[in-house]
């Protein structure tokens, strides 16, 4: 009885499926066997139908391109056979439609000259790994092929001879052995449709908005009060998801990814505006990272050494990081910086985790440090910049959301993301500022006891975290000013001189991150806070509520919250830029 009631159910449904074919089919062609086929010569005069009667059906190989599309016709022929005729005389389509795995084509077209060959190349694109469509991640490998697509754009390395057409291939003559289709010209890799779930998306989000940023947050507490900073960063996350739920918005209307919506909407200029924002607030992340690294490292070594204290300074152990890092940032392949990566987010999770327990334990046993302000009207400014700073995240949104098999569920998946990394984000800065207070430090870890050989380690390996990080960010900076300088199809695969062209670019991009370390090592909280709100603003709410406004809003309402959101933004960043520079100076 279940195979019959499961018989019928098929049948039913390629009846429907075939109804649906034949709207689209020129009419009077079938794929029937008991097909009309017309004879040529004095035989057609005399058996042709009579006017009065409905012409019968023809065979669908009579169309031009007949042979070509016949597939596509007999899909009404076998809804239209009997169950006997289906099963024996056309090939079964229970078994056709349901029984073949995804990985596999029918056994009939495997029989067919090819037929195995174009089994294997399949198999193989189902079990290949391909992190641009499922970032998340059978391992953290997959997530740095987020970077290779940041903010939407289409930064792959362009050194791979099967993504650019070279000037010597147009050039040569045709002959016998020369393809007549050459490599395809556009260096933009198809994109496949995403095929990661919500759990998949879920852990990548958090990976994407967790970074470097909240270890500078328990010193911007201390800027502005506890109270006031908490509200501070809840207000940003708000802010953010507000200017997220609009770049979504304008991305469902113009596609792509976020500098190429930003010229759909406001031309070449402000496409043009948008990925020199990437640019400087991805340096700026480099940048704070390492003076980040240069200052742990520097307590670590200082708590680890025996006697006196090593006069080893920061400025040298920016230059040591230089030493590490320009190889890194040489790899053309960032998939290729995996294991790294693996290692670096353990180890930022063992530090989180620690912060966690110790806060705990000291604030449950000796309560909150008395030095605790509920807000600092001196310092407060720098707070604002510093969280924004944190909610660095908006680069990986466009590509995250690209990657999943139901995008119209991600906007929901981001808004509960947010509420749980700003629960993260005010825990681990509240937690720390009432256990030091006044005490706390811009490398929070020093803070906690440096006798403490967990420390010492925790010490360590989060600044090797940061450290392998480190190339992954300044990634995708280098790719967009190398695109704006060698061009976007300009491959060094068989050009050397071209190819250390761009290493001795890339080599000094990463020297100018390091000068750039020196000057801000200084005051890294003021650093932190001039990225956030000069670099960051324009990026988070300046640009989406600007391509909202001019895009996609229609109602006087919506476009007028798009001007108040825009104007915000503006008066945000000039604000907090100009005093954050003041108190730098003054200091």
């Amino acid at each position: 009885m279940a195979d019959a009631a499961s018989t019928q159910q098929d049948r039913a449904q390629a009846e429907a499926e075939a109804d649906v074919v034949s709207r689209h089919l020129p009419s009077g062609y079938t794929a029937e066997p008991t097909a009309f086929t017309p004879e040529s010569g004095n035989d057609a005069s005399h058996s042709s139908p009579d006017p009065a009667s409905p012409p019968e059906p023809q065979d669908s190989l009579r169309l031009q391109g007949g042979d070509i599309h016949r597939e596509i016709f007999k899909i009404g022929a076998r809804a239209k056979l009997g169950q006997r005729a289906a099963t024996f005389a056309q090939p079964n389509i229970r078994r056709s439609s349901s029984f073949v795995p995804r990985n596999q084509i029918p056994a009939s077209e495997q029989r067919a000259p090819g037929g195995f060959r174009r089994q294997f190349v399949q198999q193989q694109r189902q079990i290949g790994f391909n992190a641009a469509t499922a970032p998340i991640t059978r391992n953290f490998v997959s997530f740095l092929a987020l970077y290779g697509s940041f903010a939407g754009e289409d930064l792959a390395e362009s050194d791979d001879s099967s993504l650019a057409t070279t000037e010597d291939e147009a050039e040569t003559p045709p002959t016998e052995t020369r393809p007549l289709l050459g490599r395809r010209k556009s260096t933009r890799r198809p994109i496949p449709p995403g095929d990661a779930g919500m759990t998949k998306s879920f852990f990548t989000l958090l990976k994407a908005f967790i970074g470097t940023g909240i270890m500078f947050l328990p010193k911007a507490f201390k800027n502005g009060g506890i109270l006031f900073s908490s509200i501070t960063l809840i207000t940003v996350a708000l802010l953010s998801c507000l200017s997220f739920h609009l770049l979504l918005r304008c991305r469902q209307r113009y596609g792509g990814g976020y500098g190429e919506i930003g010229a759909a909407i406001g031309g070449s200029k402000l496409r043009s505006l948008i990925l020199a924002s990437i640019t400087l607030s991805q340096i700026g992340f480099v940048c704070s990272g390492i003076i980040f690294i240069a200052q742990n490292l520097r307590s670590f070594l200082n708590a680890v050494s025996p006697g006196p204290t090593m006069a080893i300074g920061t400025k040298t152990l920016i230059a040591v990081q230089l030493v590490v890092l320009i190889p890194l940032a040489l790899i053309r392949d960032i998939s290729r910086l995996g294991p790294a990566a693996l290692v670096a987010d353990i180890f930022i999770f063992i530090g989180l985790f620690y912060i966690w327990y110790y806060d705990i334990f000291t604030l449950a046993t000796s309560g909150m440090h008395p030095t605790v302000q509920l807000f600092n009207p001196r310092d407060f400014t720098l707070t604002i910049g510093s969280a924004i700073f944190t909610f660095e995240g908006i680069g990986l949104i466009l590509p995250i959301q690209s990657s999943m098999a139901e995008p119209s569920r991600f906007p929901r998946l981001l808004y509960i993301v947010m509420i749980i990394i700003t629960i993260i984000f005010t825990s681990v800065g509240a937690l720390c500022y009432a256990t030091f207070g006044y005490k706390t430090r811009v490398e929070i870890i020093s803070n906690y006891p440096q006798t403490s050989k967990l420390v010492n380690s925790v010490q360590f390996l989060y600044s090797l975290a940061v450290l392998v990080g480190t190339p992954v960010q300044l990634f995708p900076a280098t790719r967009i000013i190398e695109t704006k300088i060698f061009g976007d199809r300009a491959s060094g695969k068989k050009s050397p001189a071209l190819k250390w062209k761009k290493n001795a670019f890339r080599t000094a991009i990463t020297v100018l991150c390091g000068l750039i370390s020196i000057l801000g090592a200084s005051d890294l909280d003021k650093f932190v806070a001039l990225i956030g709100a000069f670099a960051c603003v324009p990026l988070v709410y300046i640009y989406p509520a600007f391509l909202h406004w001019k895009g996609v809003a229609r109602s006087p309402w919506v476009k007028g919250g798009d001007i108040l959101l825009c104007v915000l933004g503006l008066g945000a960043m000039i604000y907090s830029t100009a005093v954050t520079i003041s108190t730098w100076v003054r200091q």
